[in-house]
């Protein structure tokens, strides 16, 4: 499949010559986020058979309870690991099985979640400036996926603007992806303490609970990671067309 996507956009005049770099760096990518999300997927089967006397949604009205939050929601949302805080509902949305479950692994992304409200209700500046760059991250990405869609029929020509235009518009959704660290691997910080501090979980849970958010956040990792290396690679092919002018 690969190679067929090679030989196409090598015979594309008005796509950029993509060369193998940029192939292996996809490859690559792919490779580390699906190694990374298999480990995820594998601690988290294993540590939901690590019993608790509380449930993730019971866990998350506890924390919030503990940092005075009143006004955050805690409600079951379709899917598995489909949890996230969302600062506009102000909702703390946990999977169904997260949501029911009394497990170390539920514990853990329970806590994690309700450690963004927490950030929130104390104006953590990194989650602010996420937040900030939500319509902007959301335009690049609609425009981007429209070059790519119309260049690939012909209808958008790669030239050395076109081309800076598309690193400008990349460099915004790889920015996200970098805010983003700080945010989630904070949230984890602050899960951690209050699971220890509630005495929740004994000091071998907690280590559970520790990796299990460490392998969570290494997720994250692994897009950033990819999406820089992708916004370098057309960043030097337009440094390189520069060049050639």
């Amino acid at each position: 499949m690969i190679a067929l996507l090679i030989a196409y956009a090598q015979s594309q005049p008005h796509m950029p010559q993509i060369n193998l770099v940029y192939w292996v760096i996809i490859g690559g990518t792919l490779l580390l986020s699906l190694a990374v999300s298999g480990m995820l997927k594998s601690r988290f089967s294993e540590y939901s058979q690590v019993p608790i006397r509380m449930t993730g949604a019971q866990v998350a009205e506890a924390m919030l309870r503990a940092h005075g939050i009143r006004d955050v929601r805690v409600v079951s949302t379709p899917g598995s690991l489909t949890d996230h805080y969302d600062p506009v509902s102000k909702t703390v949305n946990l999977s169904e099985p997260v949501y029911a479950m009394n497990s170390v692994a539920a514990a853990a992304v329970a806590a994690h979640e309700c450690g963004h409200a927490v950030q929130h209700q104390q104006a953590y500046q990194w989650l602010a400036f996420r937040s900030k760059m939500v319509p902007a991250v959301q335009f690049a990405s609609n425009m981007l996926n429209w070059i790519m869609m119309l260049s690939i029929f012909g209808m958008f020509m790669f030239g050395p603007m076109t081309l800076w235009i598309y690193v400008a518009l990349f460099g915004v959704t790889t920015l996200f992806a970098l805010v983003t660290l700080p945010v989630e691997f904070d949230a984890s910080r602050r899960a951690l303490v209050w699971l220890e501090g509630s005495g929740l979980a004994a000091s071998m849970e907690h280590e559970k609970a520790k990796n299990a958010l460490f392998w969570a956040a290494m997720t994250y990792v692994a897009g950033a990671v990819g999406s820089l290396a992708q916004l370098l690679y057309f960043l030097m092919m337009a440094l390189g067309q520069r060049r050639e002018e």
